[in-house]
């Protein structure tokens, strides 16, 4: 069982024990204000019978334990005097009239049921803060004594003891197979950056061959234009080669009607056989 030592020192101890908001009410009646939920510095300060500079300098050294237990100072546009008035008119003025109108103040600083235990486990120089630990210690210790004589819970301490052995056993391995998975990271980011650079030439691979596909289209376009016009051309020639067959046959023609006609003509007399008669 930990000592009221060990509770007073240890944070740790002090977390474990936090749920247990019922020993105060069993050791001293907590004064709440009418919310139900909250008690002021002057609360806690009468409920464990210091001065309230006490809890303000326990609230200095353990700010940051108090306040994430439960401890909230409210002030500026967080503090209205509607807050006040709901809050504190009937616990911190209680000799005043009820026509009376509570003051303003700059800030006001409100504990939880958790955290006036939390102070009950900080809080040294205090008779009622030490009946406190006392009860809380004590109330452990019959617990254990129960869980060990019940044979529900037979063994179960050294269950607890091995998957504590077990477990601190996996810490290292956590911690070897840490750097591991950090090359193993390296290793799969370096093959994404490889992955993407491929995607991007497979992809500058396409534009090339989508221009190349088109310029071929466009070859072919010109071909076929080419093909026509050579049939075309063929076309043409055919043609003039009819024409000039058939005026090579008509110039034949000519020849040959040019030759009958000569033929036919009567010859002229010589001019020398004339000049000897």
């Amino acid at each position: 069982m930990p000592s009221e030592v060990a509770l007073l020192e240890s944070r740790t101890l002090r977390t474990d024990h936090l749920g247990r908001v019922d020993v105060l009410e069993k050791v001293k009646a907590l004064q709440l204000l009418p919310d139900g939920l909250h008690v002021t510095t002057e609360g806690v300060a009468q409920y464990f019978v210091v001065h309230k500079e006490a809890v303000h300098s326990l609230v200095r050294r353990h700010r940051e334990e108090l306040t994430s237990n439960g401890m909230i100072t409210l002030g500026g546009d967080e503090l209205r005097i509607d807050d006040v008035v709901k809050m504190t008119t009937s616990s911190e003025a209680p000799n005043d009239t009820p026509e009376s109108y509570p003051q303003g103040r700059s800030h006001l600083r409100v504990f939880t049921r958790r955290a006036v235990l939390n102070i009950a486990m900080l809080l040294r120089d205090s008779e009622v803060a030490r009946c406190v630990r006392t009860y809380l210690l004590d109330t452990e210790e019959l617990h254990r004594a129960a869980v060990a004589s019940d044979p529900r819970y037979d063994g179960l301490d050294r269950r607890v003891t091995n998957l504590e052995g077990s477990m601190a056993q996996i810490g290292p391995a956590l911690q070897e197979l840490g750097p591991v998975l950090r090359r193993m990271s390296v290793r799969l980011e370096s093959m994404d950056h490889r992955m993407a650079a491929m995607d991007h030439r497979l992809e500058t691979m396409d534009h090339r061959m989508d221009t190349m596909d088109r310029r071929l289209e466009a070859m072919d376009h010109r071909g076929e234009s080419m093909d026509r016009r050579l049939e075309s051309v063929d076309r043409r020639l055919d043609t003039t080669n009819r024409v000039v067959g058939a005026m090579s046959v008509r110039l034949t023609d000519l020849s040959e009607d040019v030759a009958d006609i000569r033929r036919r003509l009567p010859h002229p007399p010589h001019p020398g056989r004339k000049r000897r008669r």
